[in-house]
């Protein structure tokens, strides 16, 4: 991620969009998977309140989607998006979709389940874009149901929906609720930047493809190398307790380890070091709703208005982490 020497600065038209200088360095941190079982849910609330997450994306059909909306129910100034799921990557802690099977059965495998991430292609090759939307929508409604308002939509194991047709179709349904949308990829990116909405400036980080033995070295070596722009970080925090253990034989170690450096010392630290501002979908979603309200005869509802609480950190668009 650092420029290459001589070379020219990274294109960032997203931080002009926001309102921010062209040099501002900014970051999201996402916390993903919330809802998928407690010890994560435990682990991405402290991330948010005492660590340097901005936000967390929601998984709905998940066993402990019920505990971590009621989370959010506690803690309302905690902005959230909707990991929207076709997938399931857990063989100890499973789930479905939300919509009867019977309506979606291109979404899932020969028995009956929802597809795994190595059988993504098979997912990919077979499901219908009307089911993909009925189950989308089953998951954003679910959401509305409980009396929350996300910020965002994003996918889980989907690197844009993974095919140009869903990411247009969650597009679509960010608009008619207004909320922004998560774009990763140049495709998806560029397609937003020409249509004047903000996204990241470049590639994301995943941080189960972060080695664990090196991690706070490798974060700490991102930041200190941040671009102007904006960038954002899927982080996946999670307890490492004996239910994670038992639970996420796989996936434990990159979420301790990831919850251990988001709430160091270090990390803050860091930050501050650095001057560079941590912001969420929020400041993104009100740019996203500026925009589609200056296009003639564009109206979205939204899901709810008026009931998003106050910006974690500080006030306005983000926190500026400098003394």
């Amino acid at each position: 991620m650092k420029e290459k020497a001589g070379g020219p600065p990274a294109a960032a038209p997203s931080a002009g969009l926001l309102g921010f200088p062209p040099d501002a360095r900014l970051l999201i941190v996402n916390s993903d998977d919330f809802g998928m079982y407690h010890a994560i849910n435990a682990a991405v609330l402290r991330s948010i309140t005492e660590g340097i997450a901005s936000s967390c994306s929601l998984m709905v059909p998940c066993p402990a989607a019920g505990h971590a909306m009621h989370l959010l129910r506690r803690h309302r100034q905690i902005p959230f998006g909707i990991h929207l799921t076709l997938v399931c990557d857990m063989t100890r802690c499973r789930w479905g979709p939300l919509t009867a099977k019977e309506k979606v059965p291109s979404l899932l495998d020969e028995t009956g389940e929802l597809f795994t991430p190595a059988e993504i292609p098979r997912l990919l090759a077979q499901a219908r874009l009307d089911e993909v939307e009925r189950e989308f929508r089953a998951q954003i409604d679910t959401v509305a149901s409980a009396g929350l308002t996300p910020t965002h939509l994003d996918w889980h194991c989907l690197a844009d929906g993974g095919r140009s047709d869903i990411f247009d179709l969650t597009l679509k349904l960010a608009h008619e609720h207004g909320l922004a949308m998560r774009a990763w990829l140049s495709p998806g990116r560029q397609k937003l930047q020409r249509q004047g909405l903000p996204a990241v400036d470049r590639d994301f980080l995943d941080s189960f493809g972060l080695r664990i033995d090196t991690k706070a070295a490798q974060y700490a070596a991102l930041l200190h190398d941040l671009p102007p722009g904006l960038t954002e970080w899927a982080v996946h925090p999670g307890l490492g307790s004996e239910q994670a253990q038992a639970t996420d034989p796989d996936g434990w170690r990159v979420r301790w380890t990831d919850y251990q450096f988001l709430t160091s010392p270090q990390a803050q630290q860091l930050l501050q070091q650095e001057g560079i501002t941590v912001i969420d979908y929020r400041t993104i979603a009100v740019s996203w709703r500026r925009e589609r309200a200056e296009e003639p005869g564009v109206d979205h509802p939204g899901i709810r208005r008026g009931d998003e609480g106050p910006p974690v950190r500080g006030e306005g668009a983000g926190y500026q982490s400098s003394p």
